[in-house]
């Protein structure tokens, strides 16, 4: 049988229009790929864990192998609410934070359900925090979102590919939107896939 990765999520994977003349996420992974094995890019620029349901549906049948890289866009539809909202006690802003990360768990976590109703292998990605320009606490922010993916991960027993880990250099992240991968940092994260 030919192994069949699928991409789904958002433009950590669908990057291309951000790494024009270079190779994009989907061609990186596509080189270095054994012999027979195939990839599907369903991921689209600027989805969040609502719109990731459309993507699941897209599903080849003779898919063996699935990768969802998805909460960046979560976290920046509540950049502003996390970063200037005002608040009269520290105690307020804690709360506020806590319902933003269960809306969060909610969504991620139905989506994982859905993926792993499909019976395929499957693994997570975490959003990446070492984007140029971003401010300490945007990336204290980002903990909301990186500590549901973990969690939920782990309580679904799915390898993760840490970002955060891998996407650590200013050269990892497109000129034209520094919130993207570059065609280095797409080129990083085929490697670090996990091993099935």
């Amino acid at each position: 049988m030919v192994s069949h990765v699928v991409l789904l999520g958002d433009s950590i994977f669908d990057n291309a229009r951000y790494v024009p003349g270079g190779p994009s996420v989907i061609e990186h992974l596509r080189k270095c790929l054994p012999h027979g094995w195939r990839a599907t890019l369903l991921a689209r620029d600027g989805a969040s864990t609502a719109e990731v349901g459309h993507q699941i549906d897209q599903v080849p049948q003779d898919a063996t192998h699935l990768v969802l890289s998805v909460g960046g866009n979560d976290a920046l539809d509540h950049s502003g609410l996390i970063l200037h909202e005002p608040a009269g006690s520290f105690a307020e802003v804690l709360s506020r934070l806590a319902e933003i990360q269960e809306q969060f768990r909610e969504g991620y976590r139905g989506v994982l359900g859905r993926l792993l109703s499909l019976g395929k292998q499957t693994a997570v990605c975490t959003v990446y925090d070492a984007i140029p320009g971003l401010r300490p606490e945007e990336r204290a922010g980002l903990c909301l979102f990186n500590d549901v993916i973990l969690r939920e991960a782990f309580r679904a027993g799915l390898p993760v590919i840490d970002l955060r880990l891998v996407c650590t250099d200013s050269d990892d992240y497109s000129r034209s939107s520094p919130i993207e991968p570059s065609v280095v940092g797409g080129g990083r994260s085929p490697g670090r896939s996990p091993s099935w």
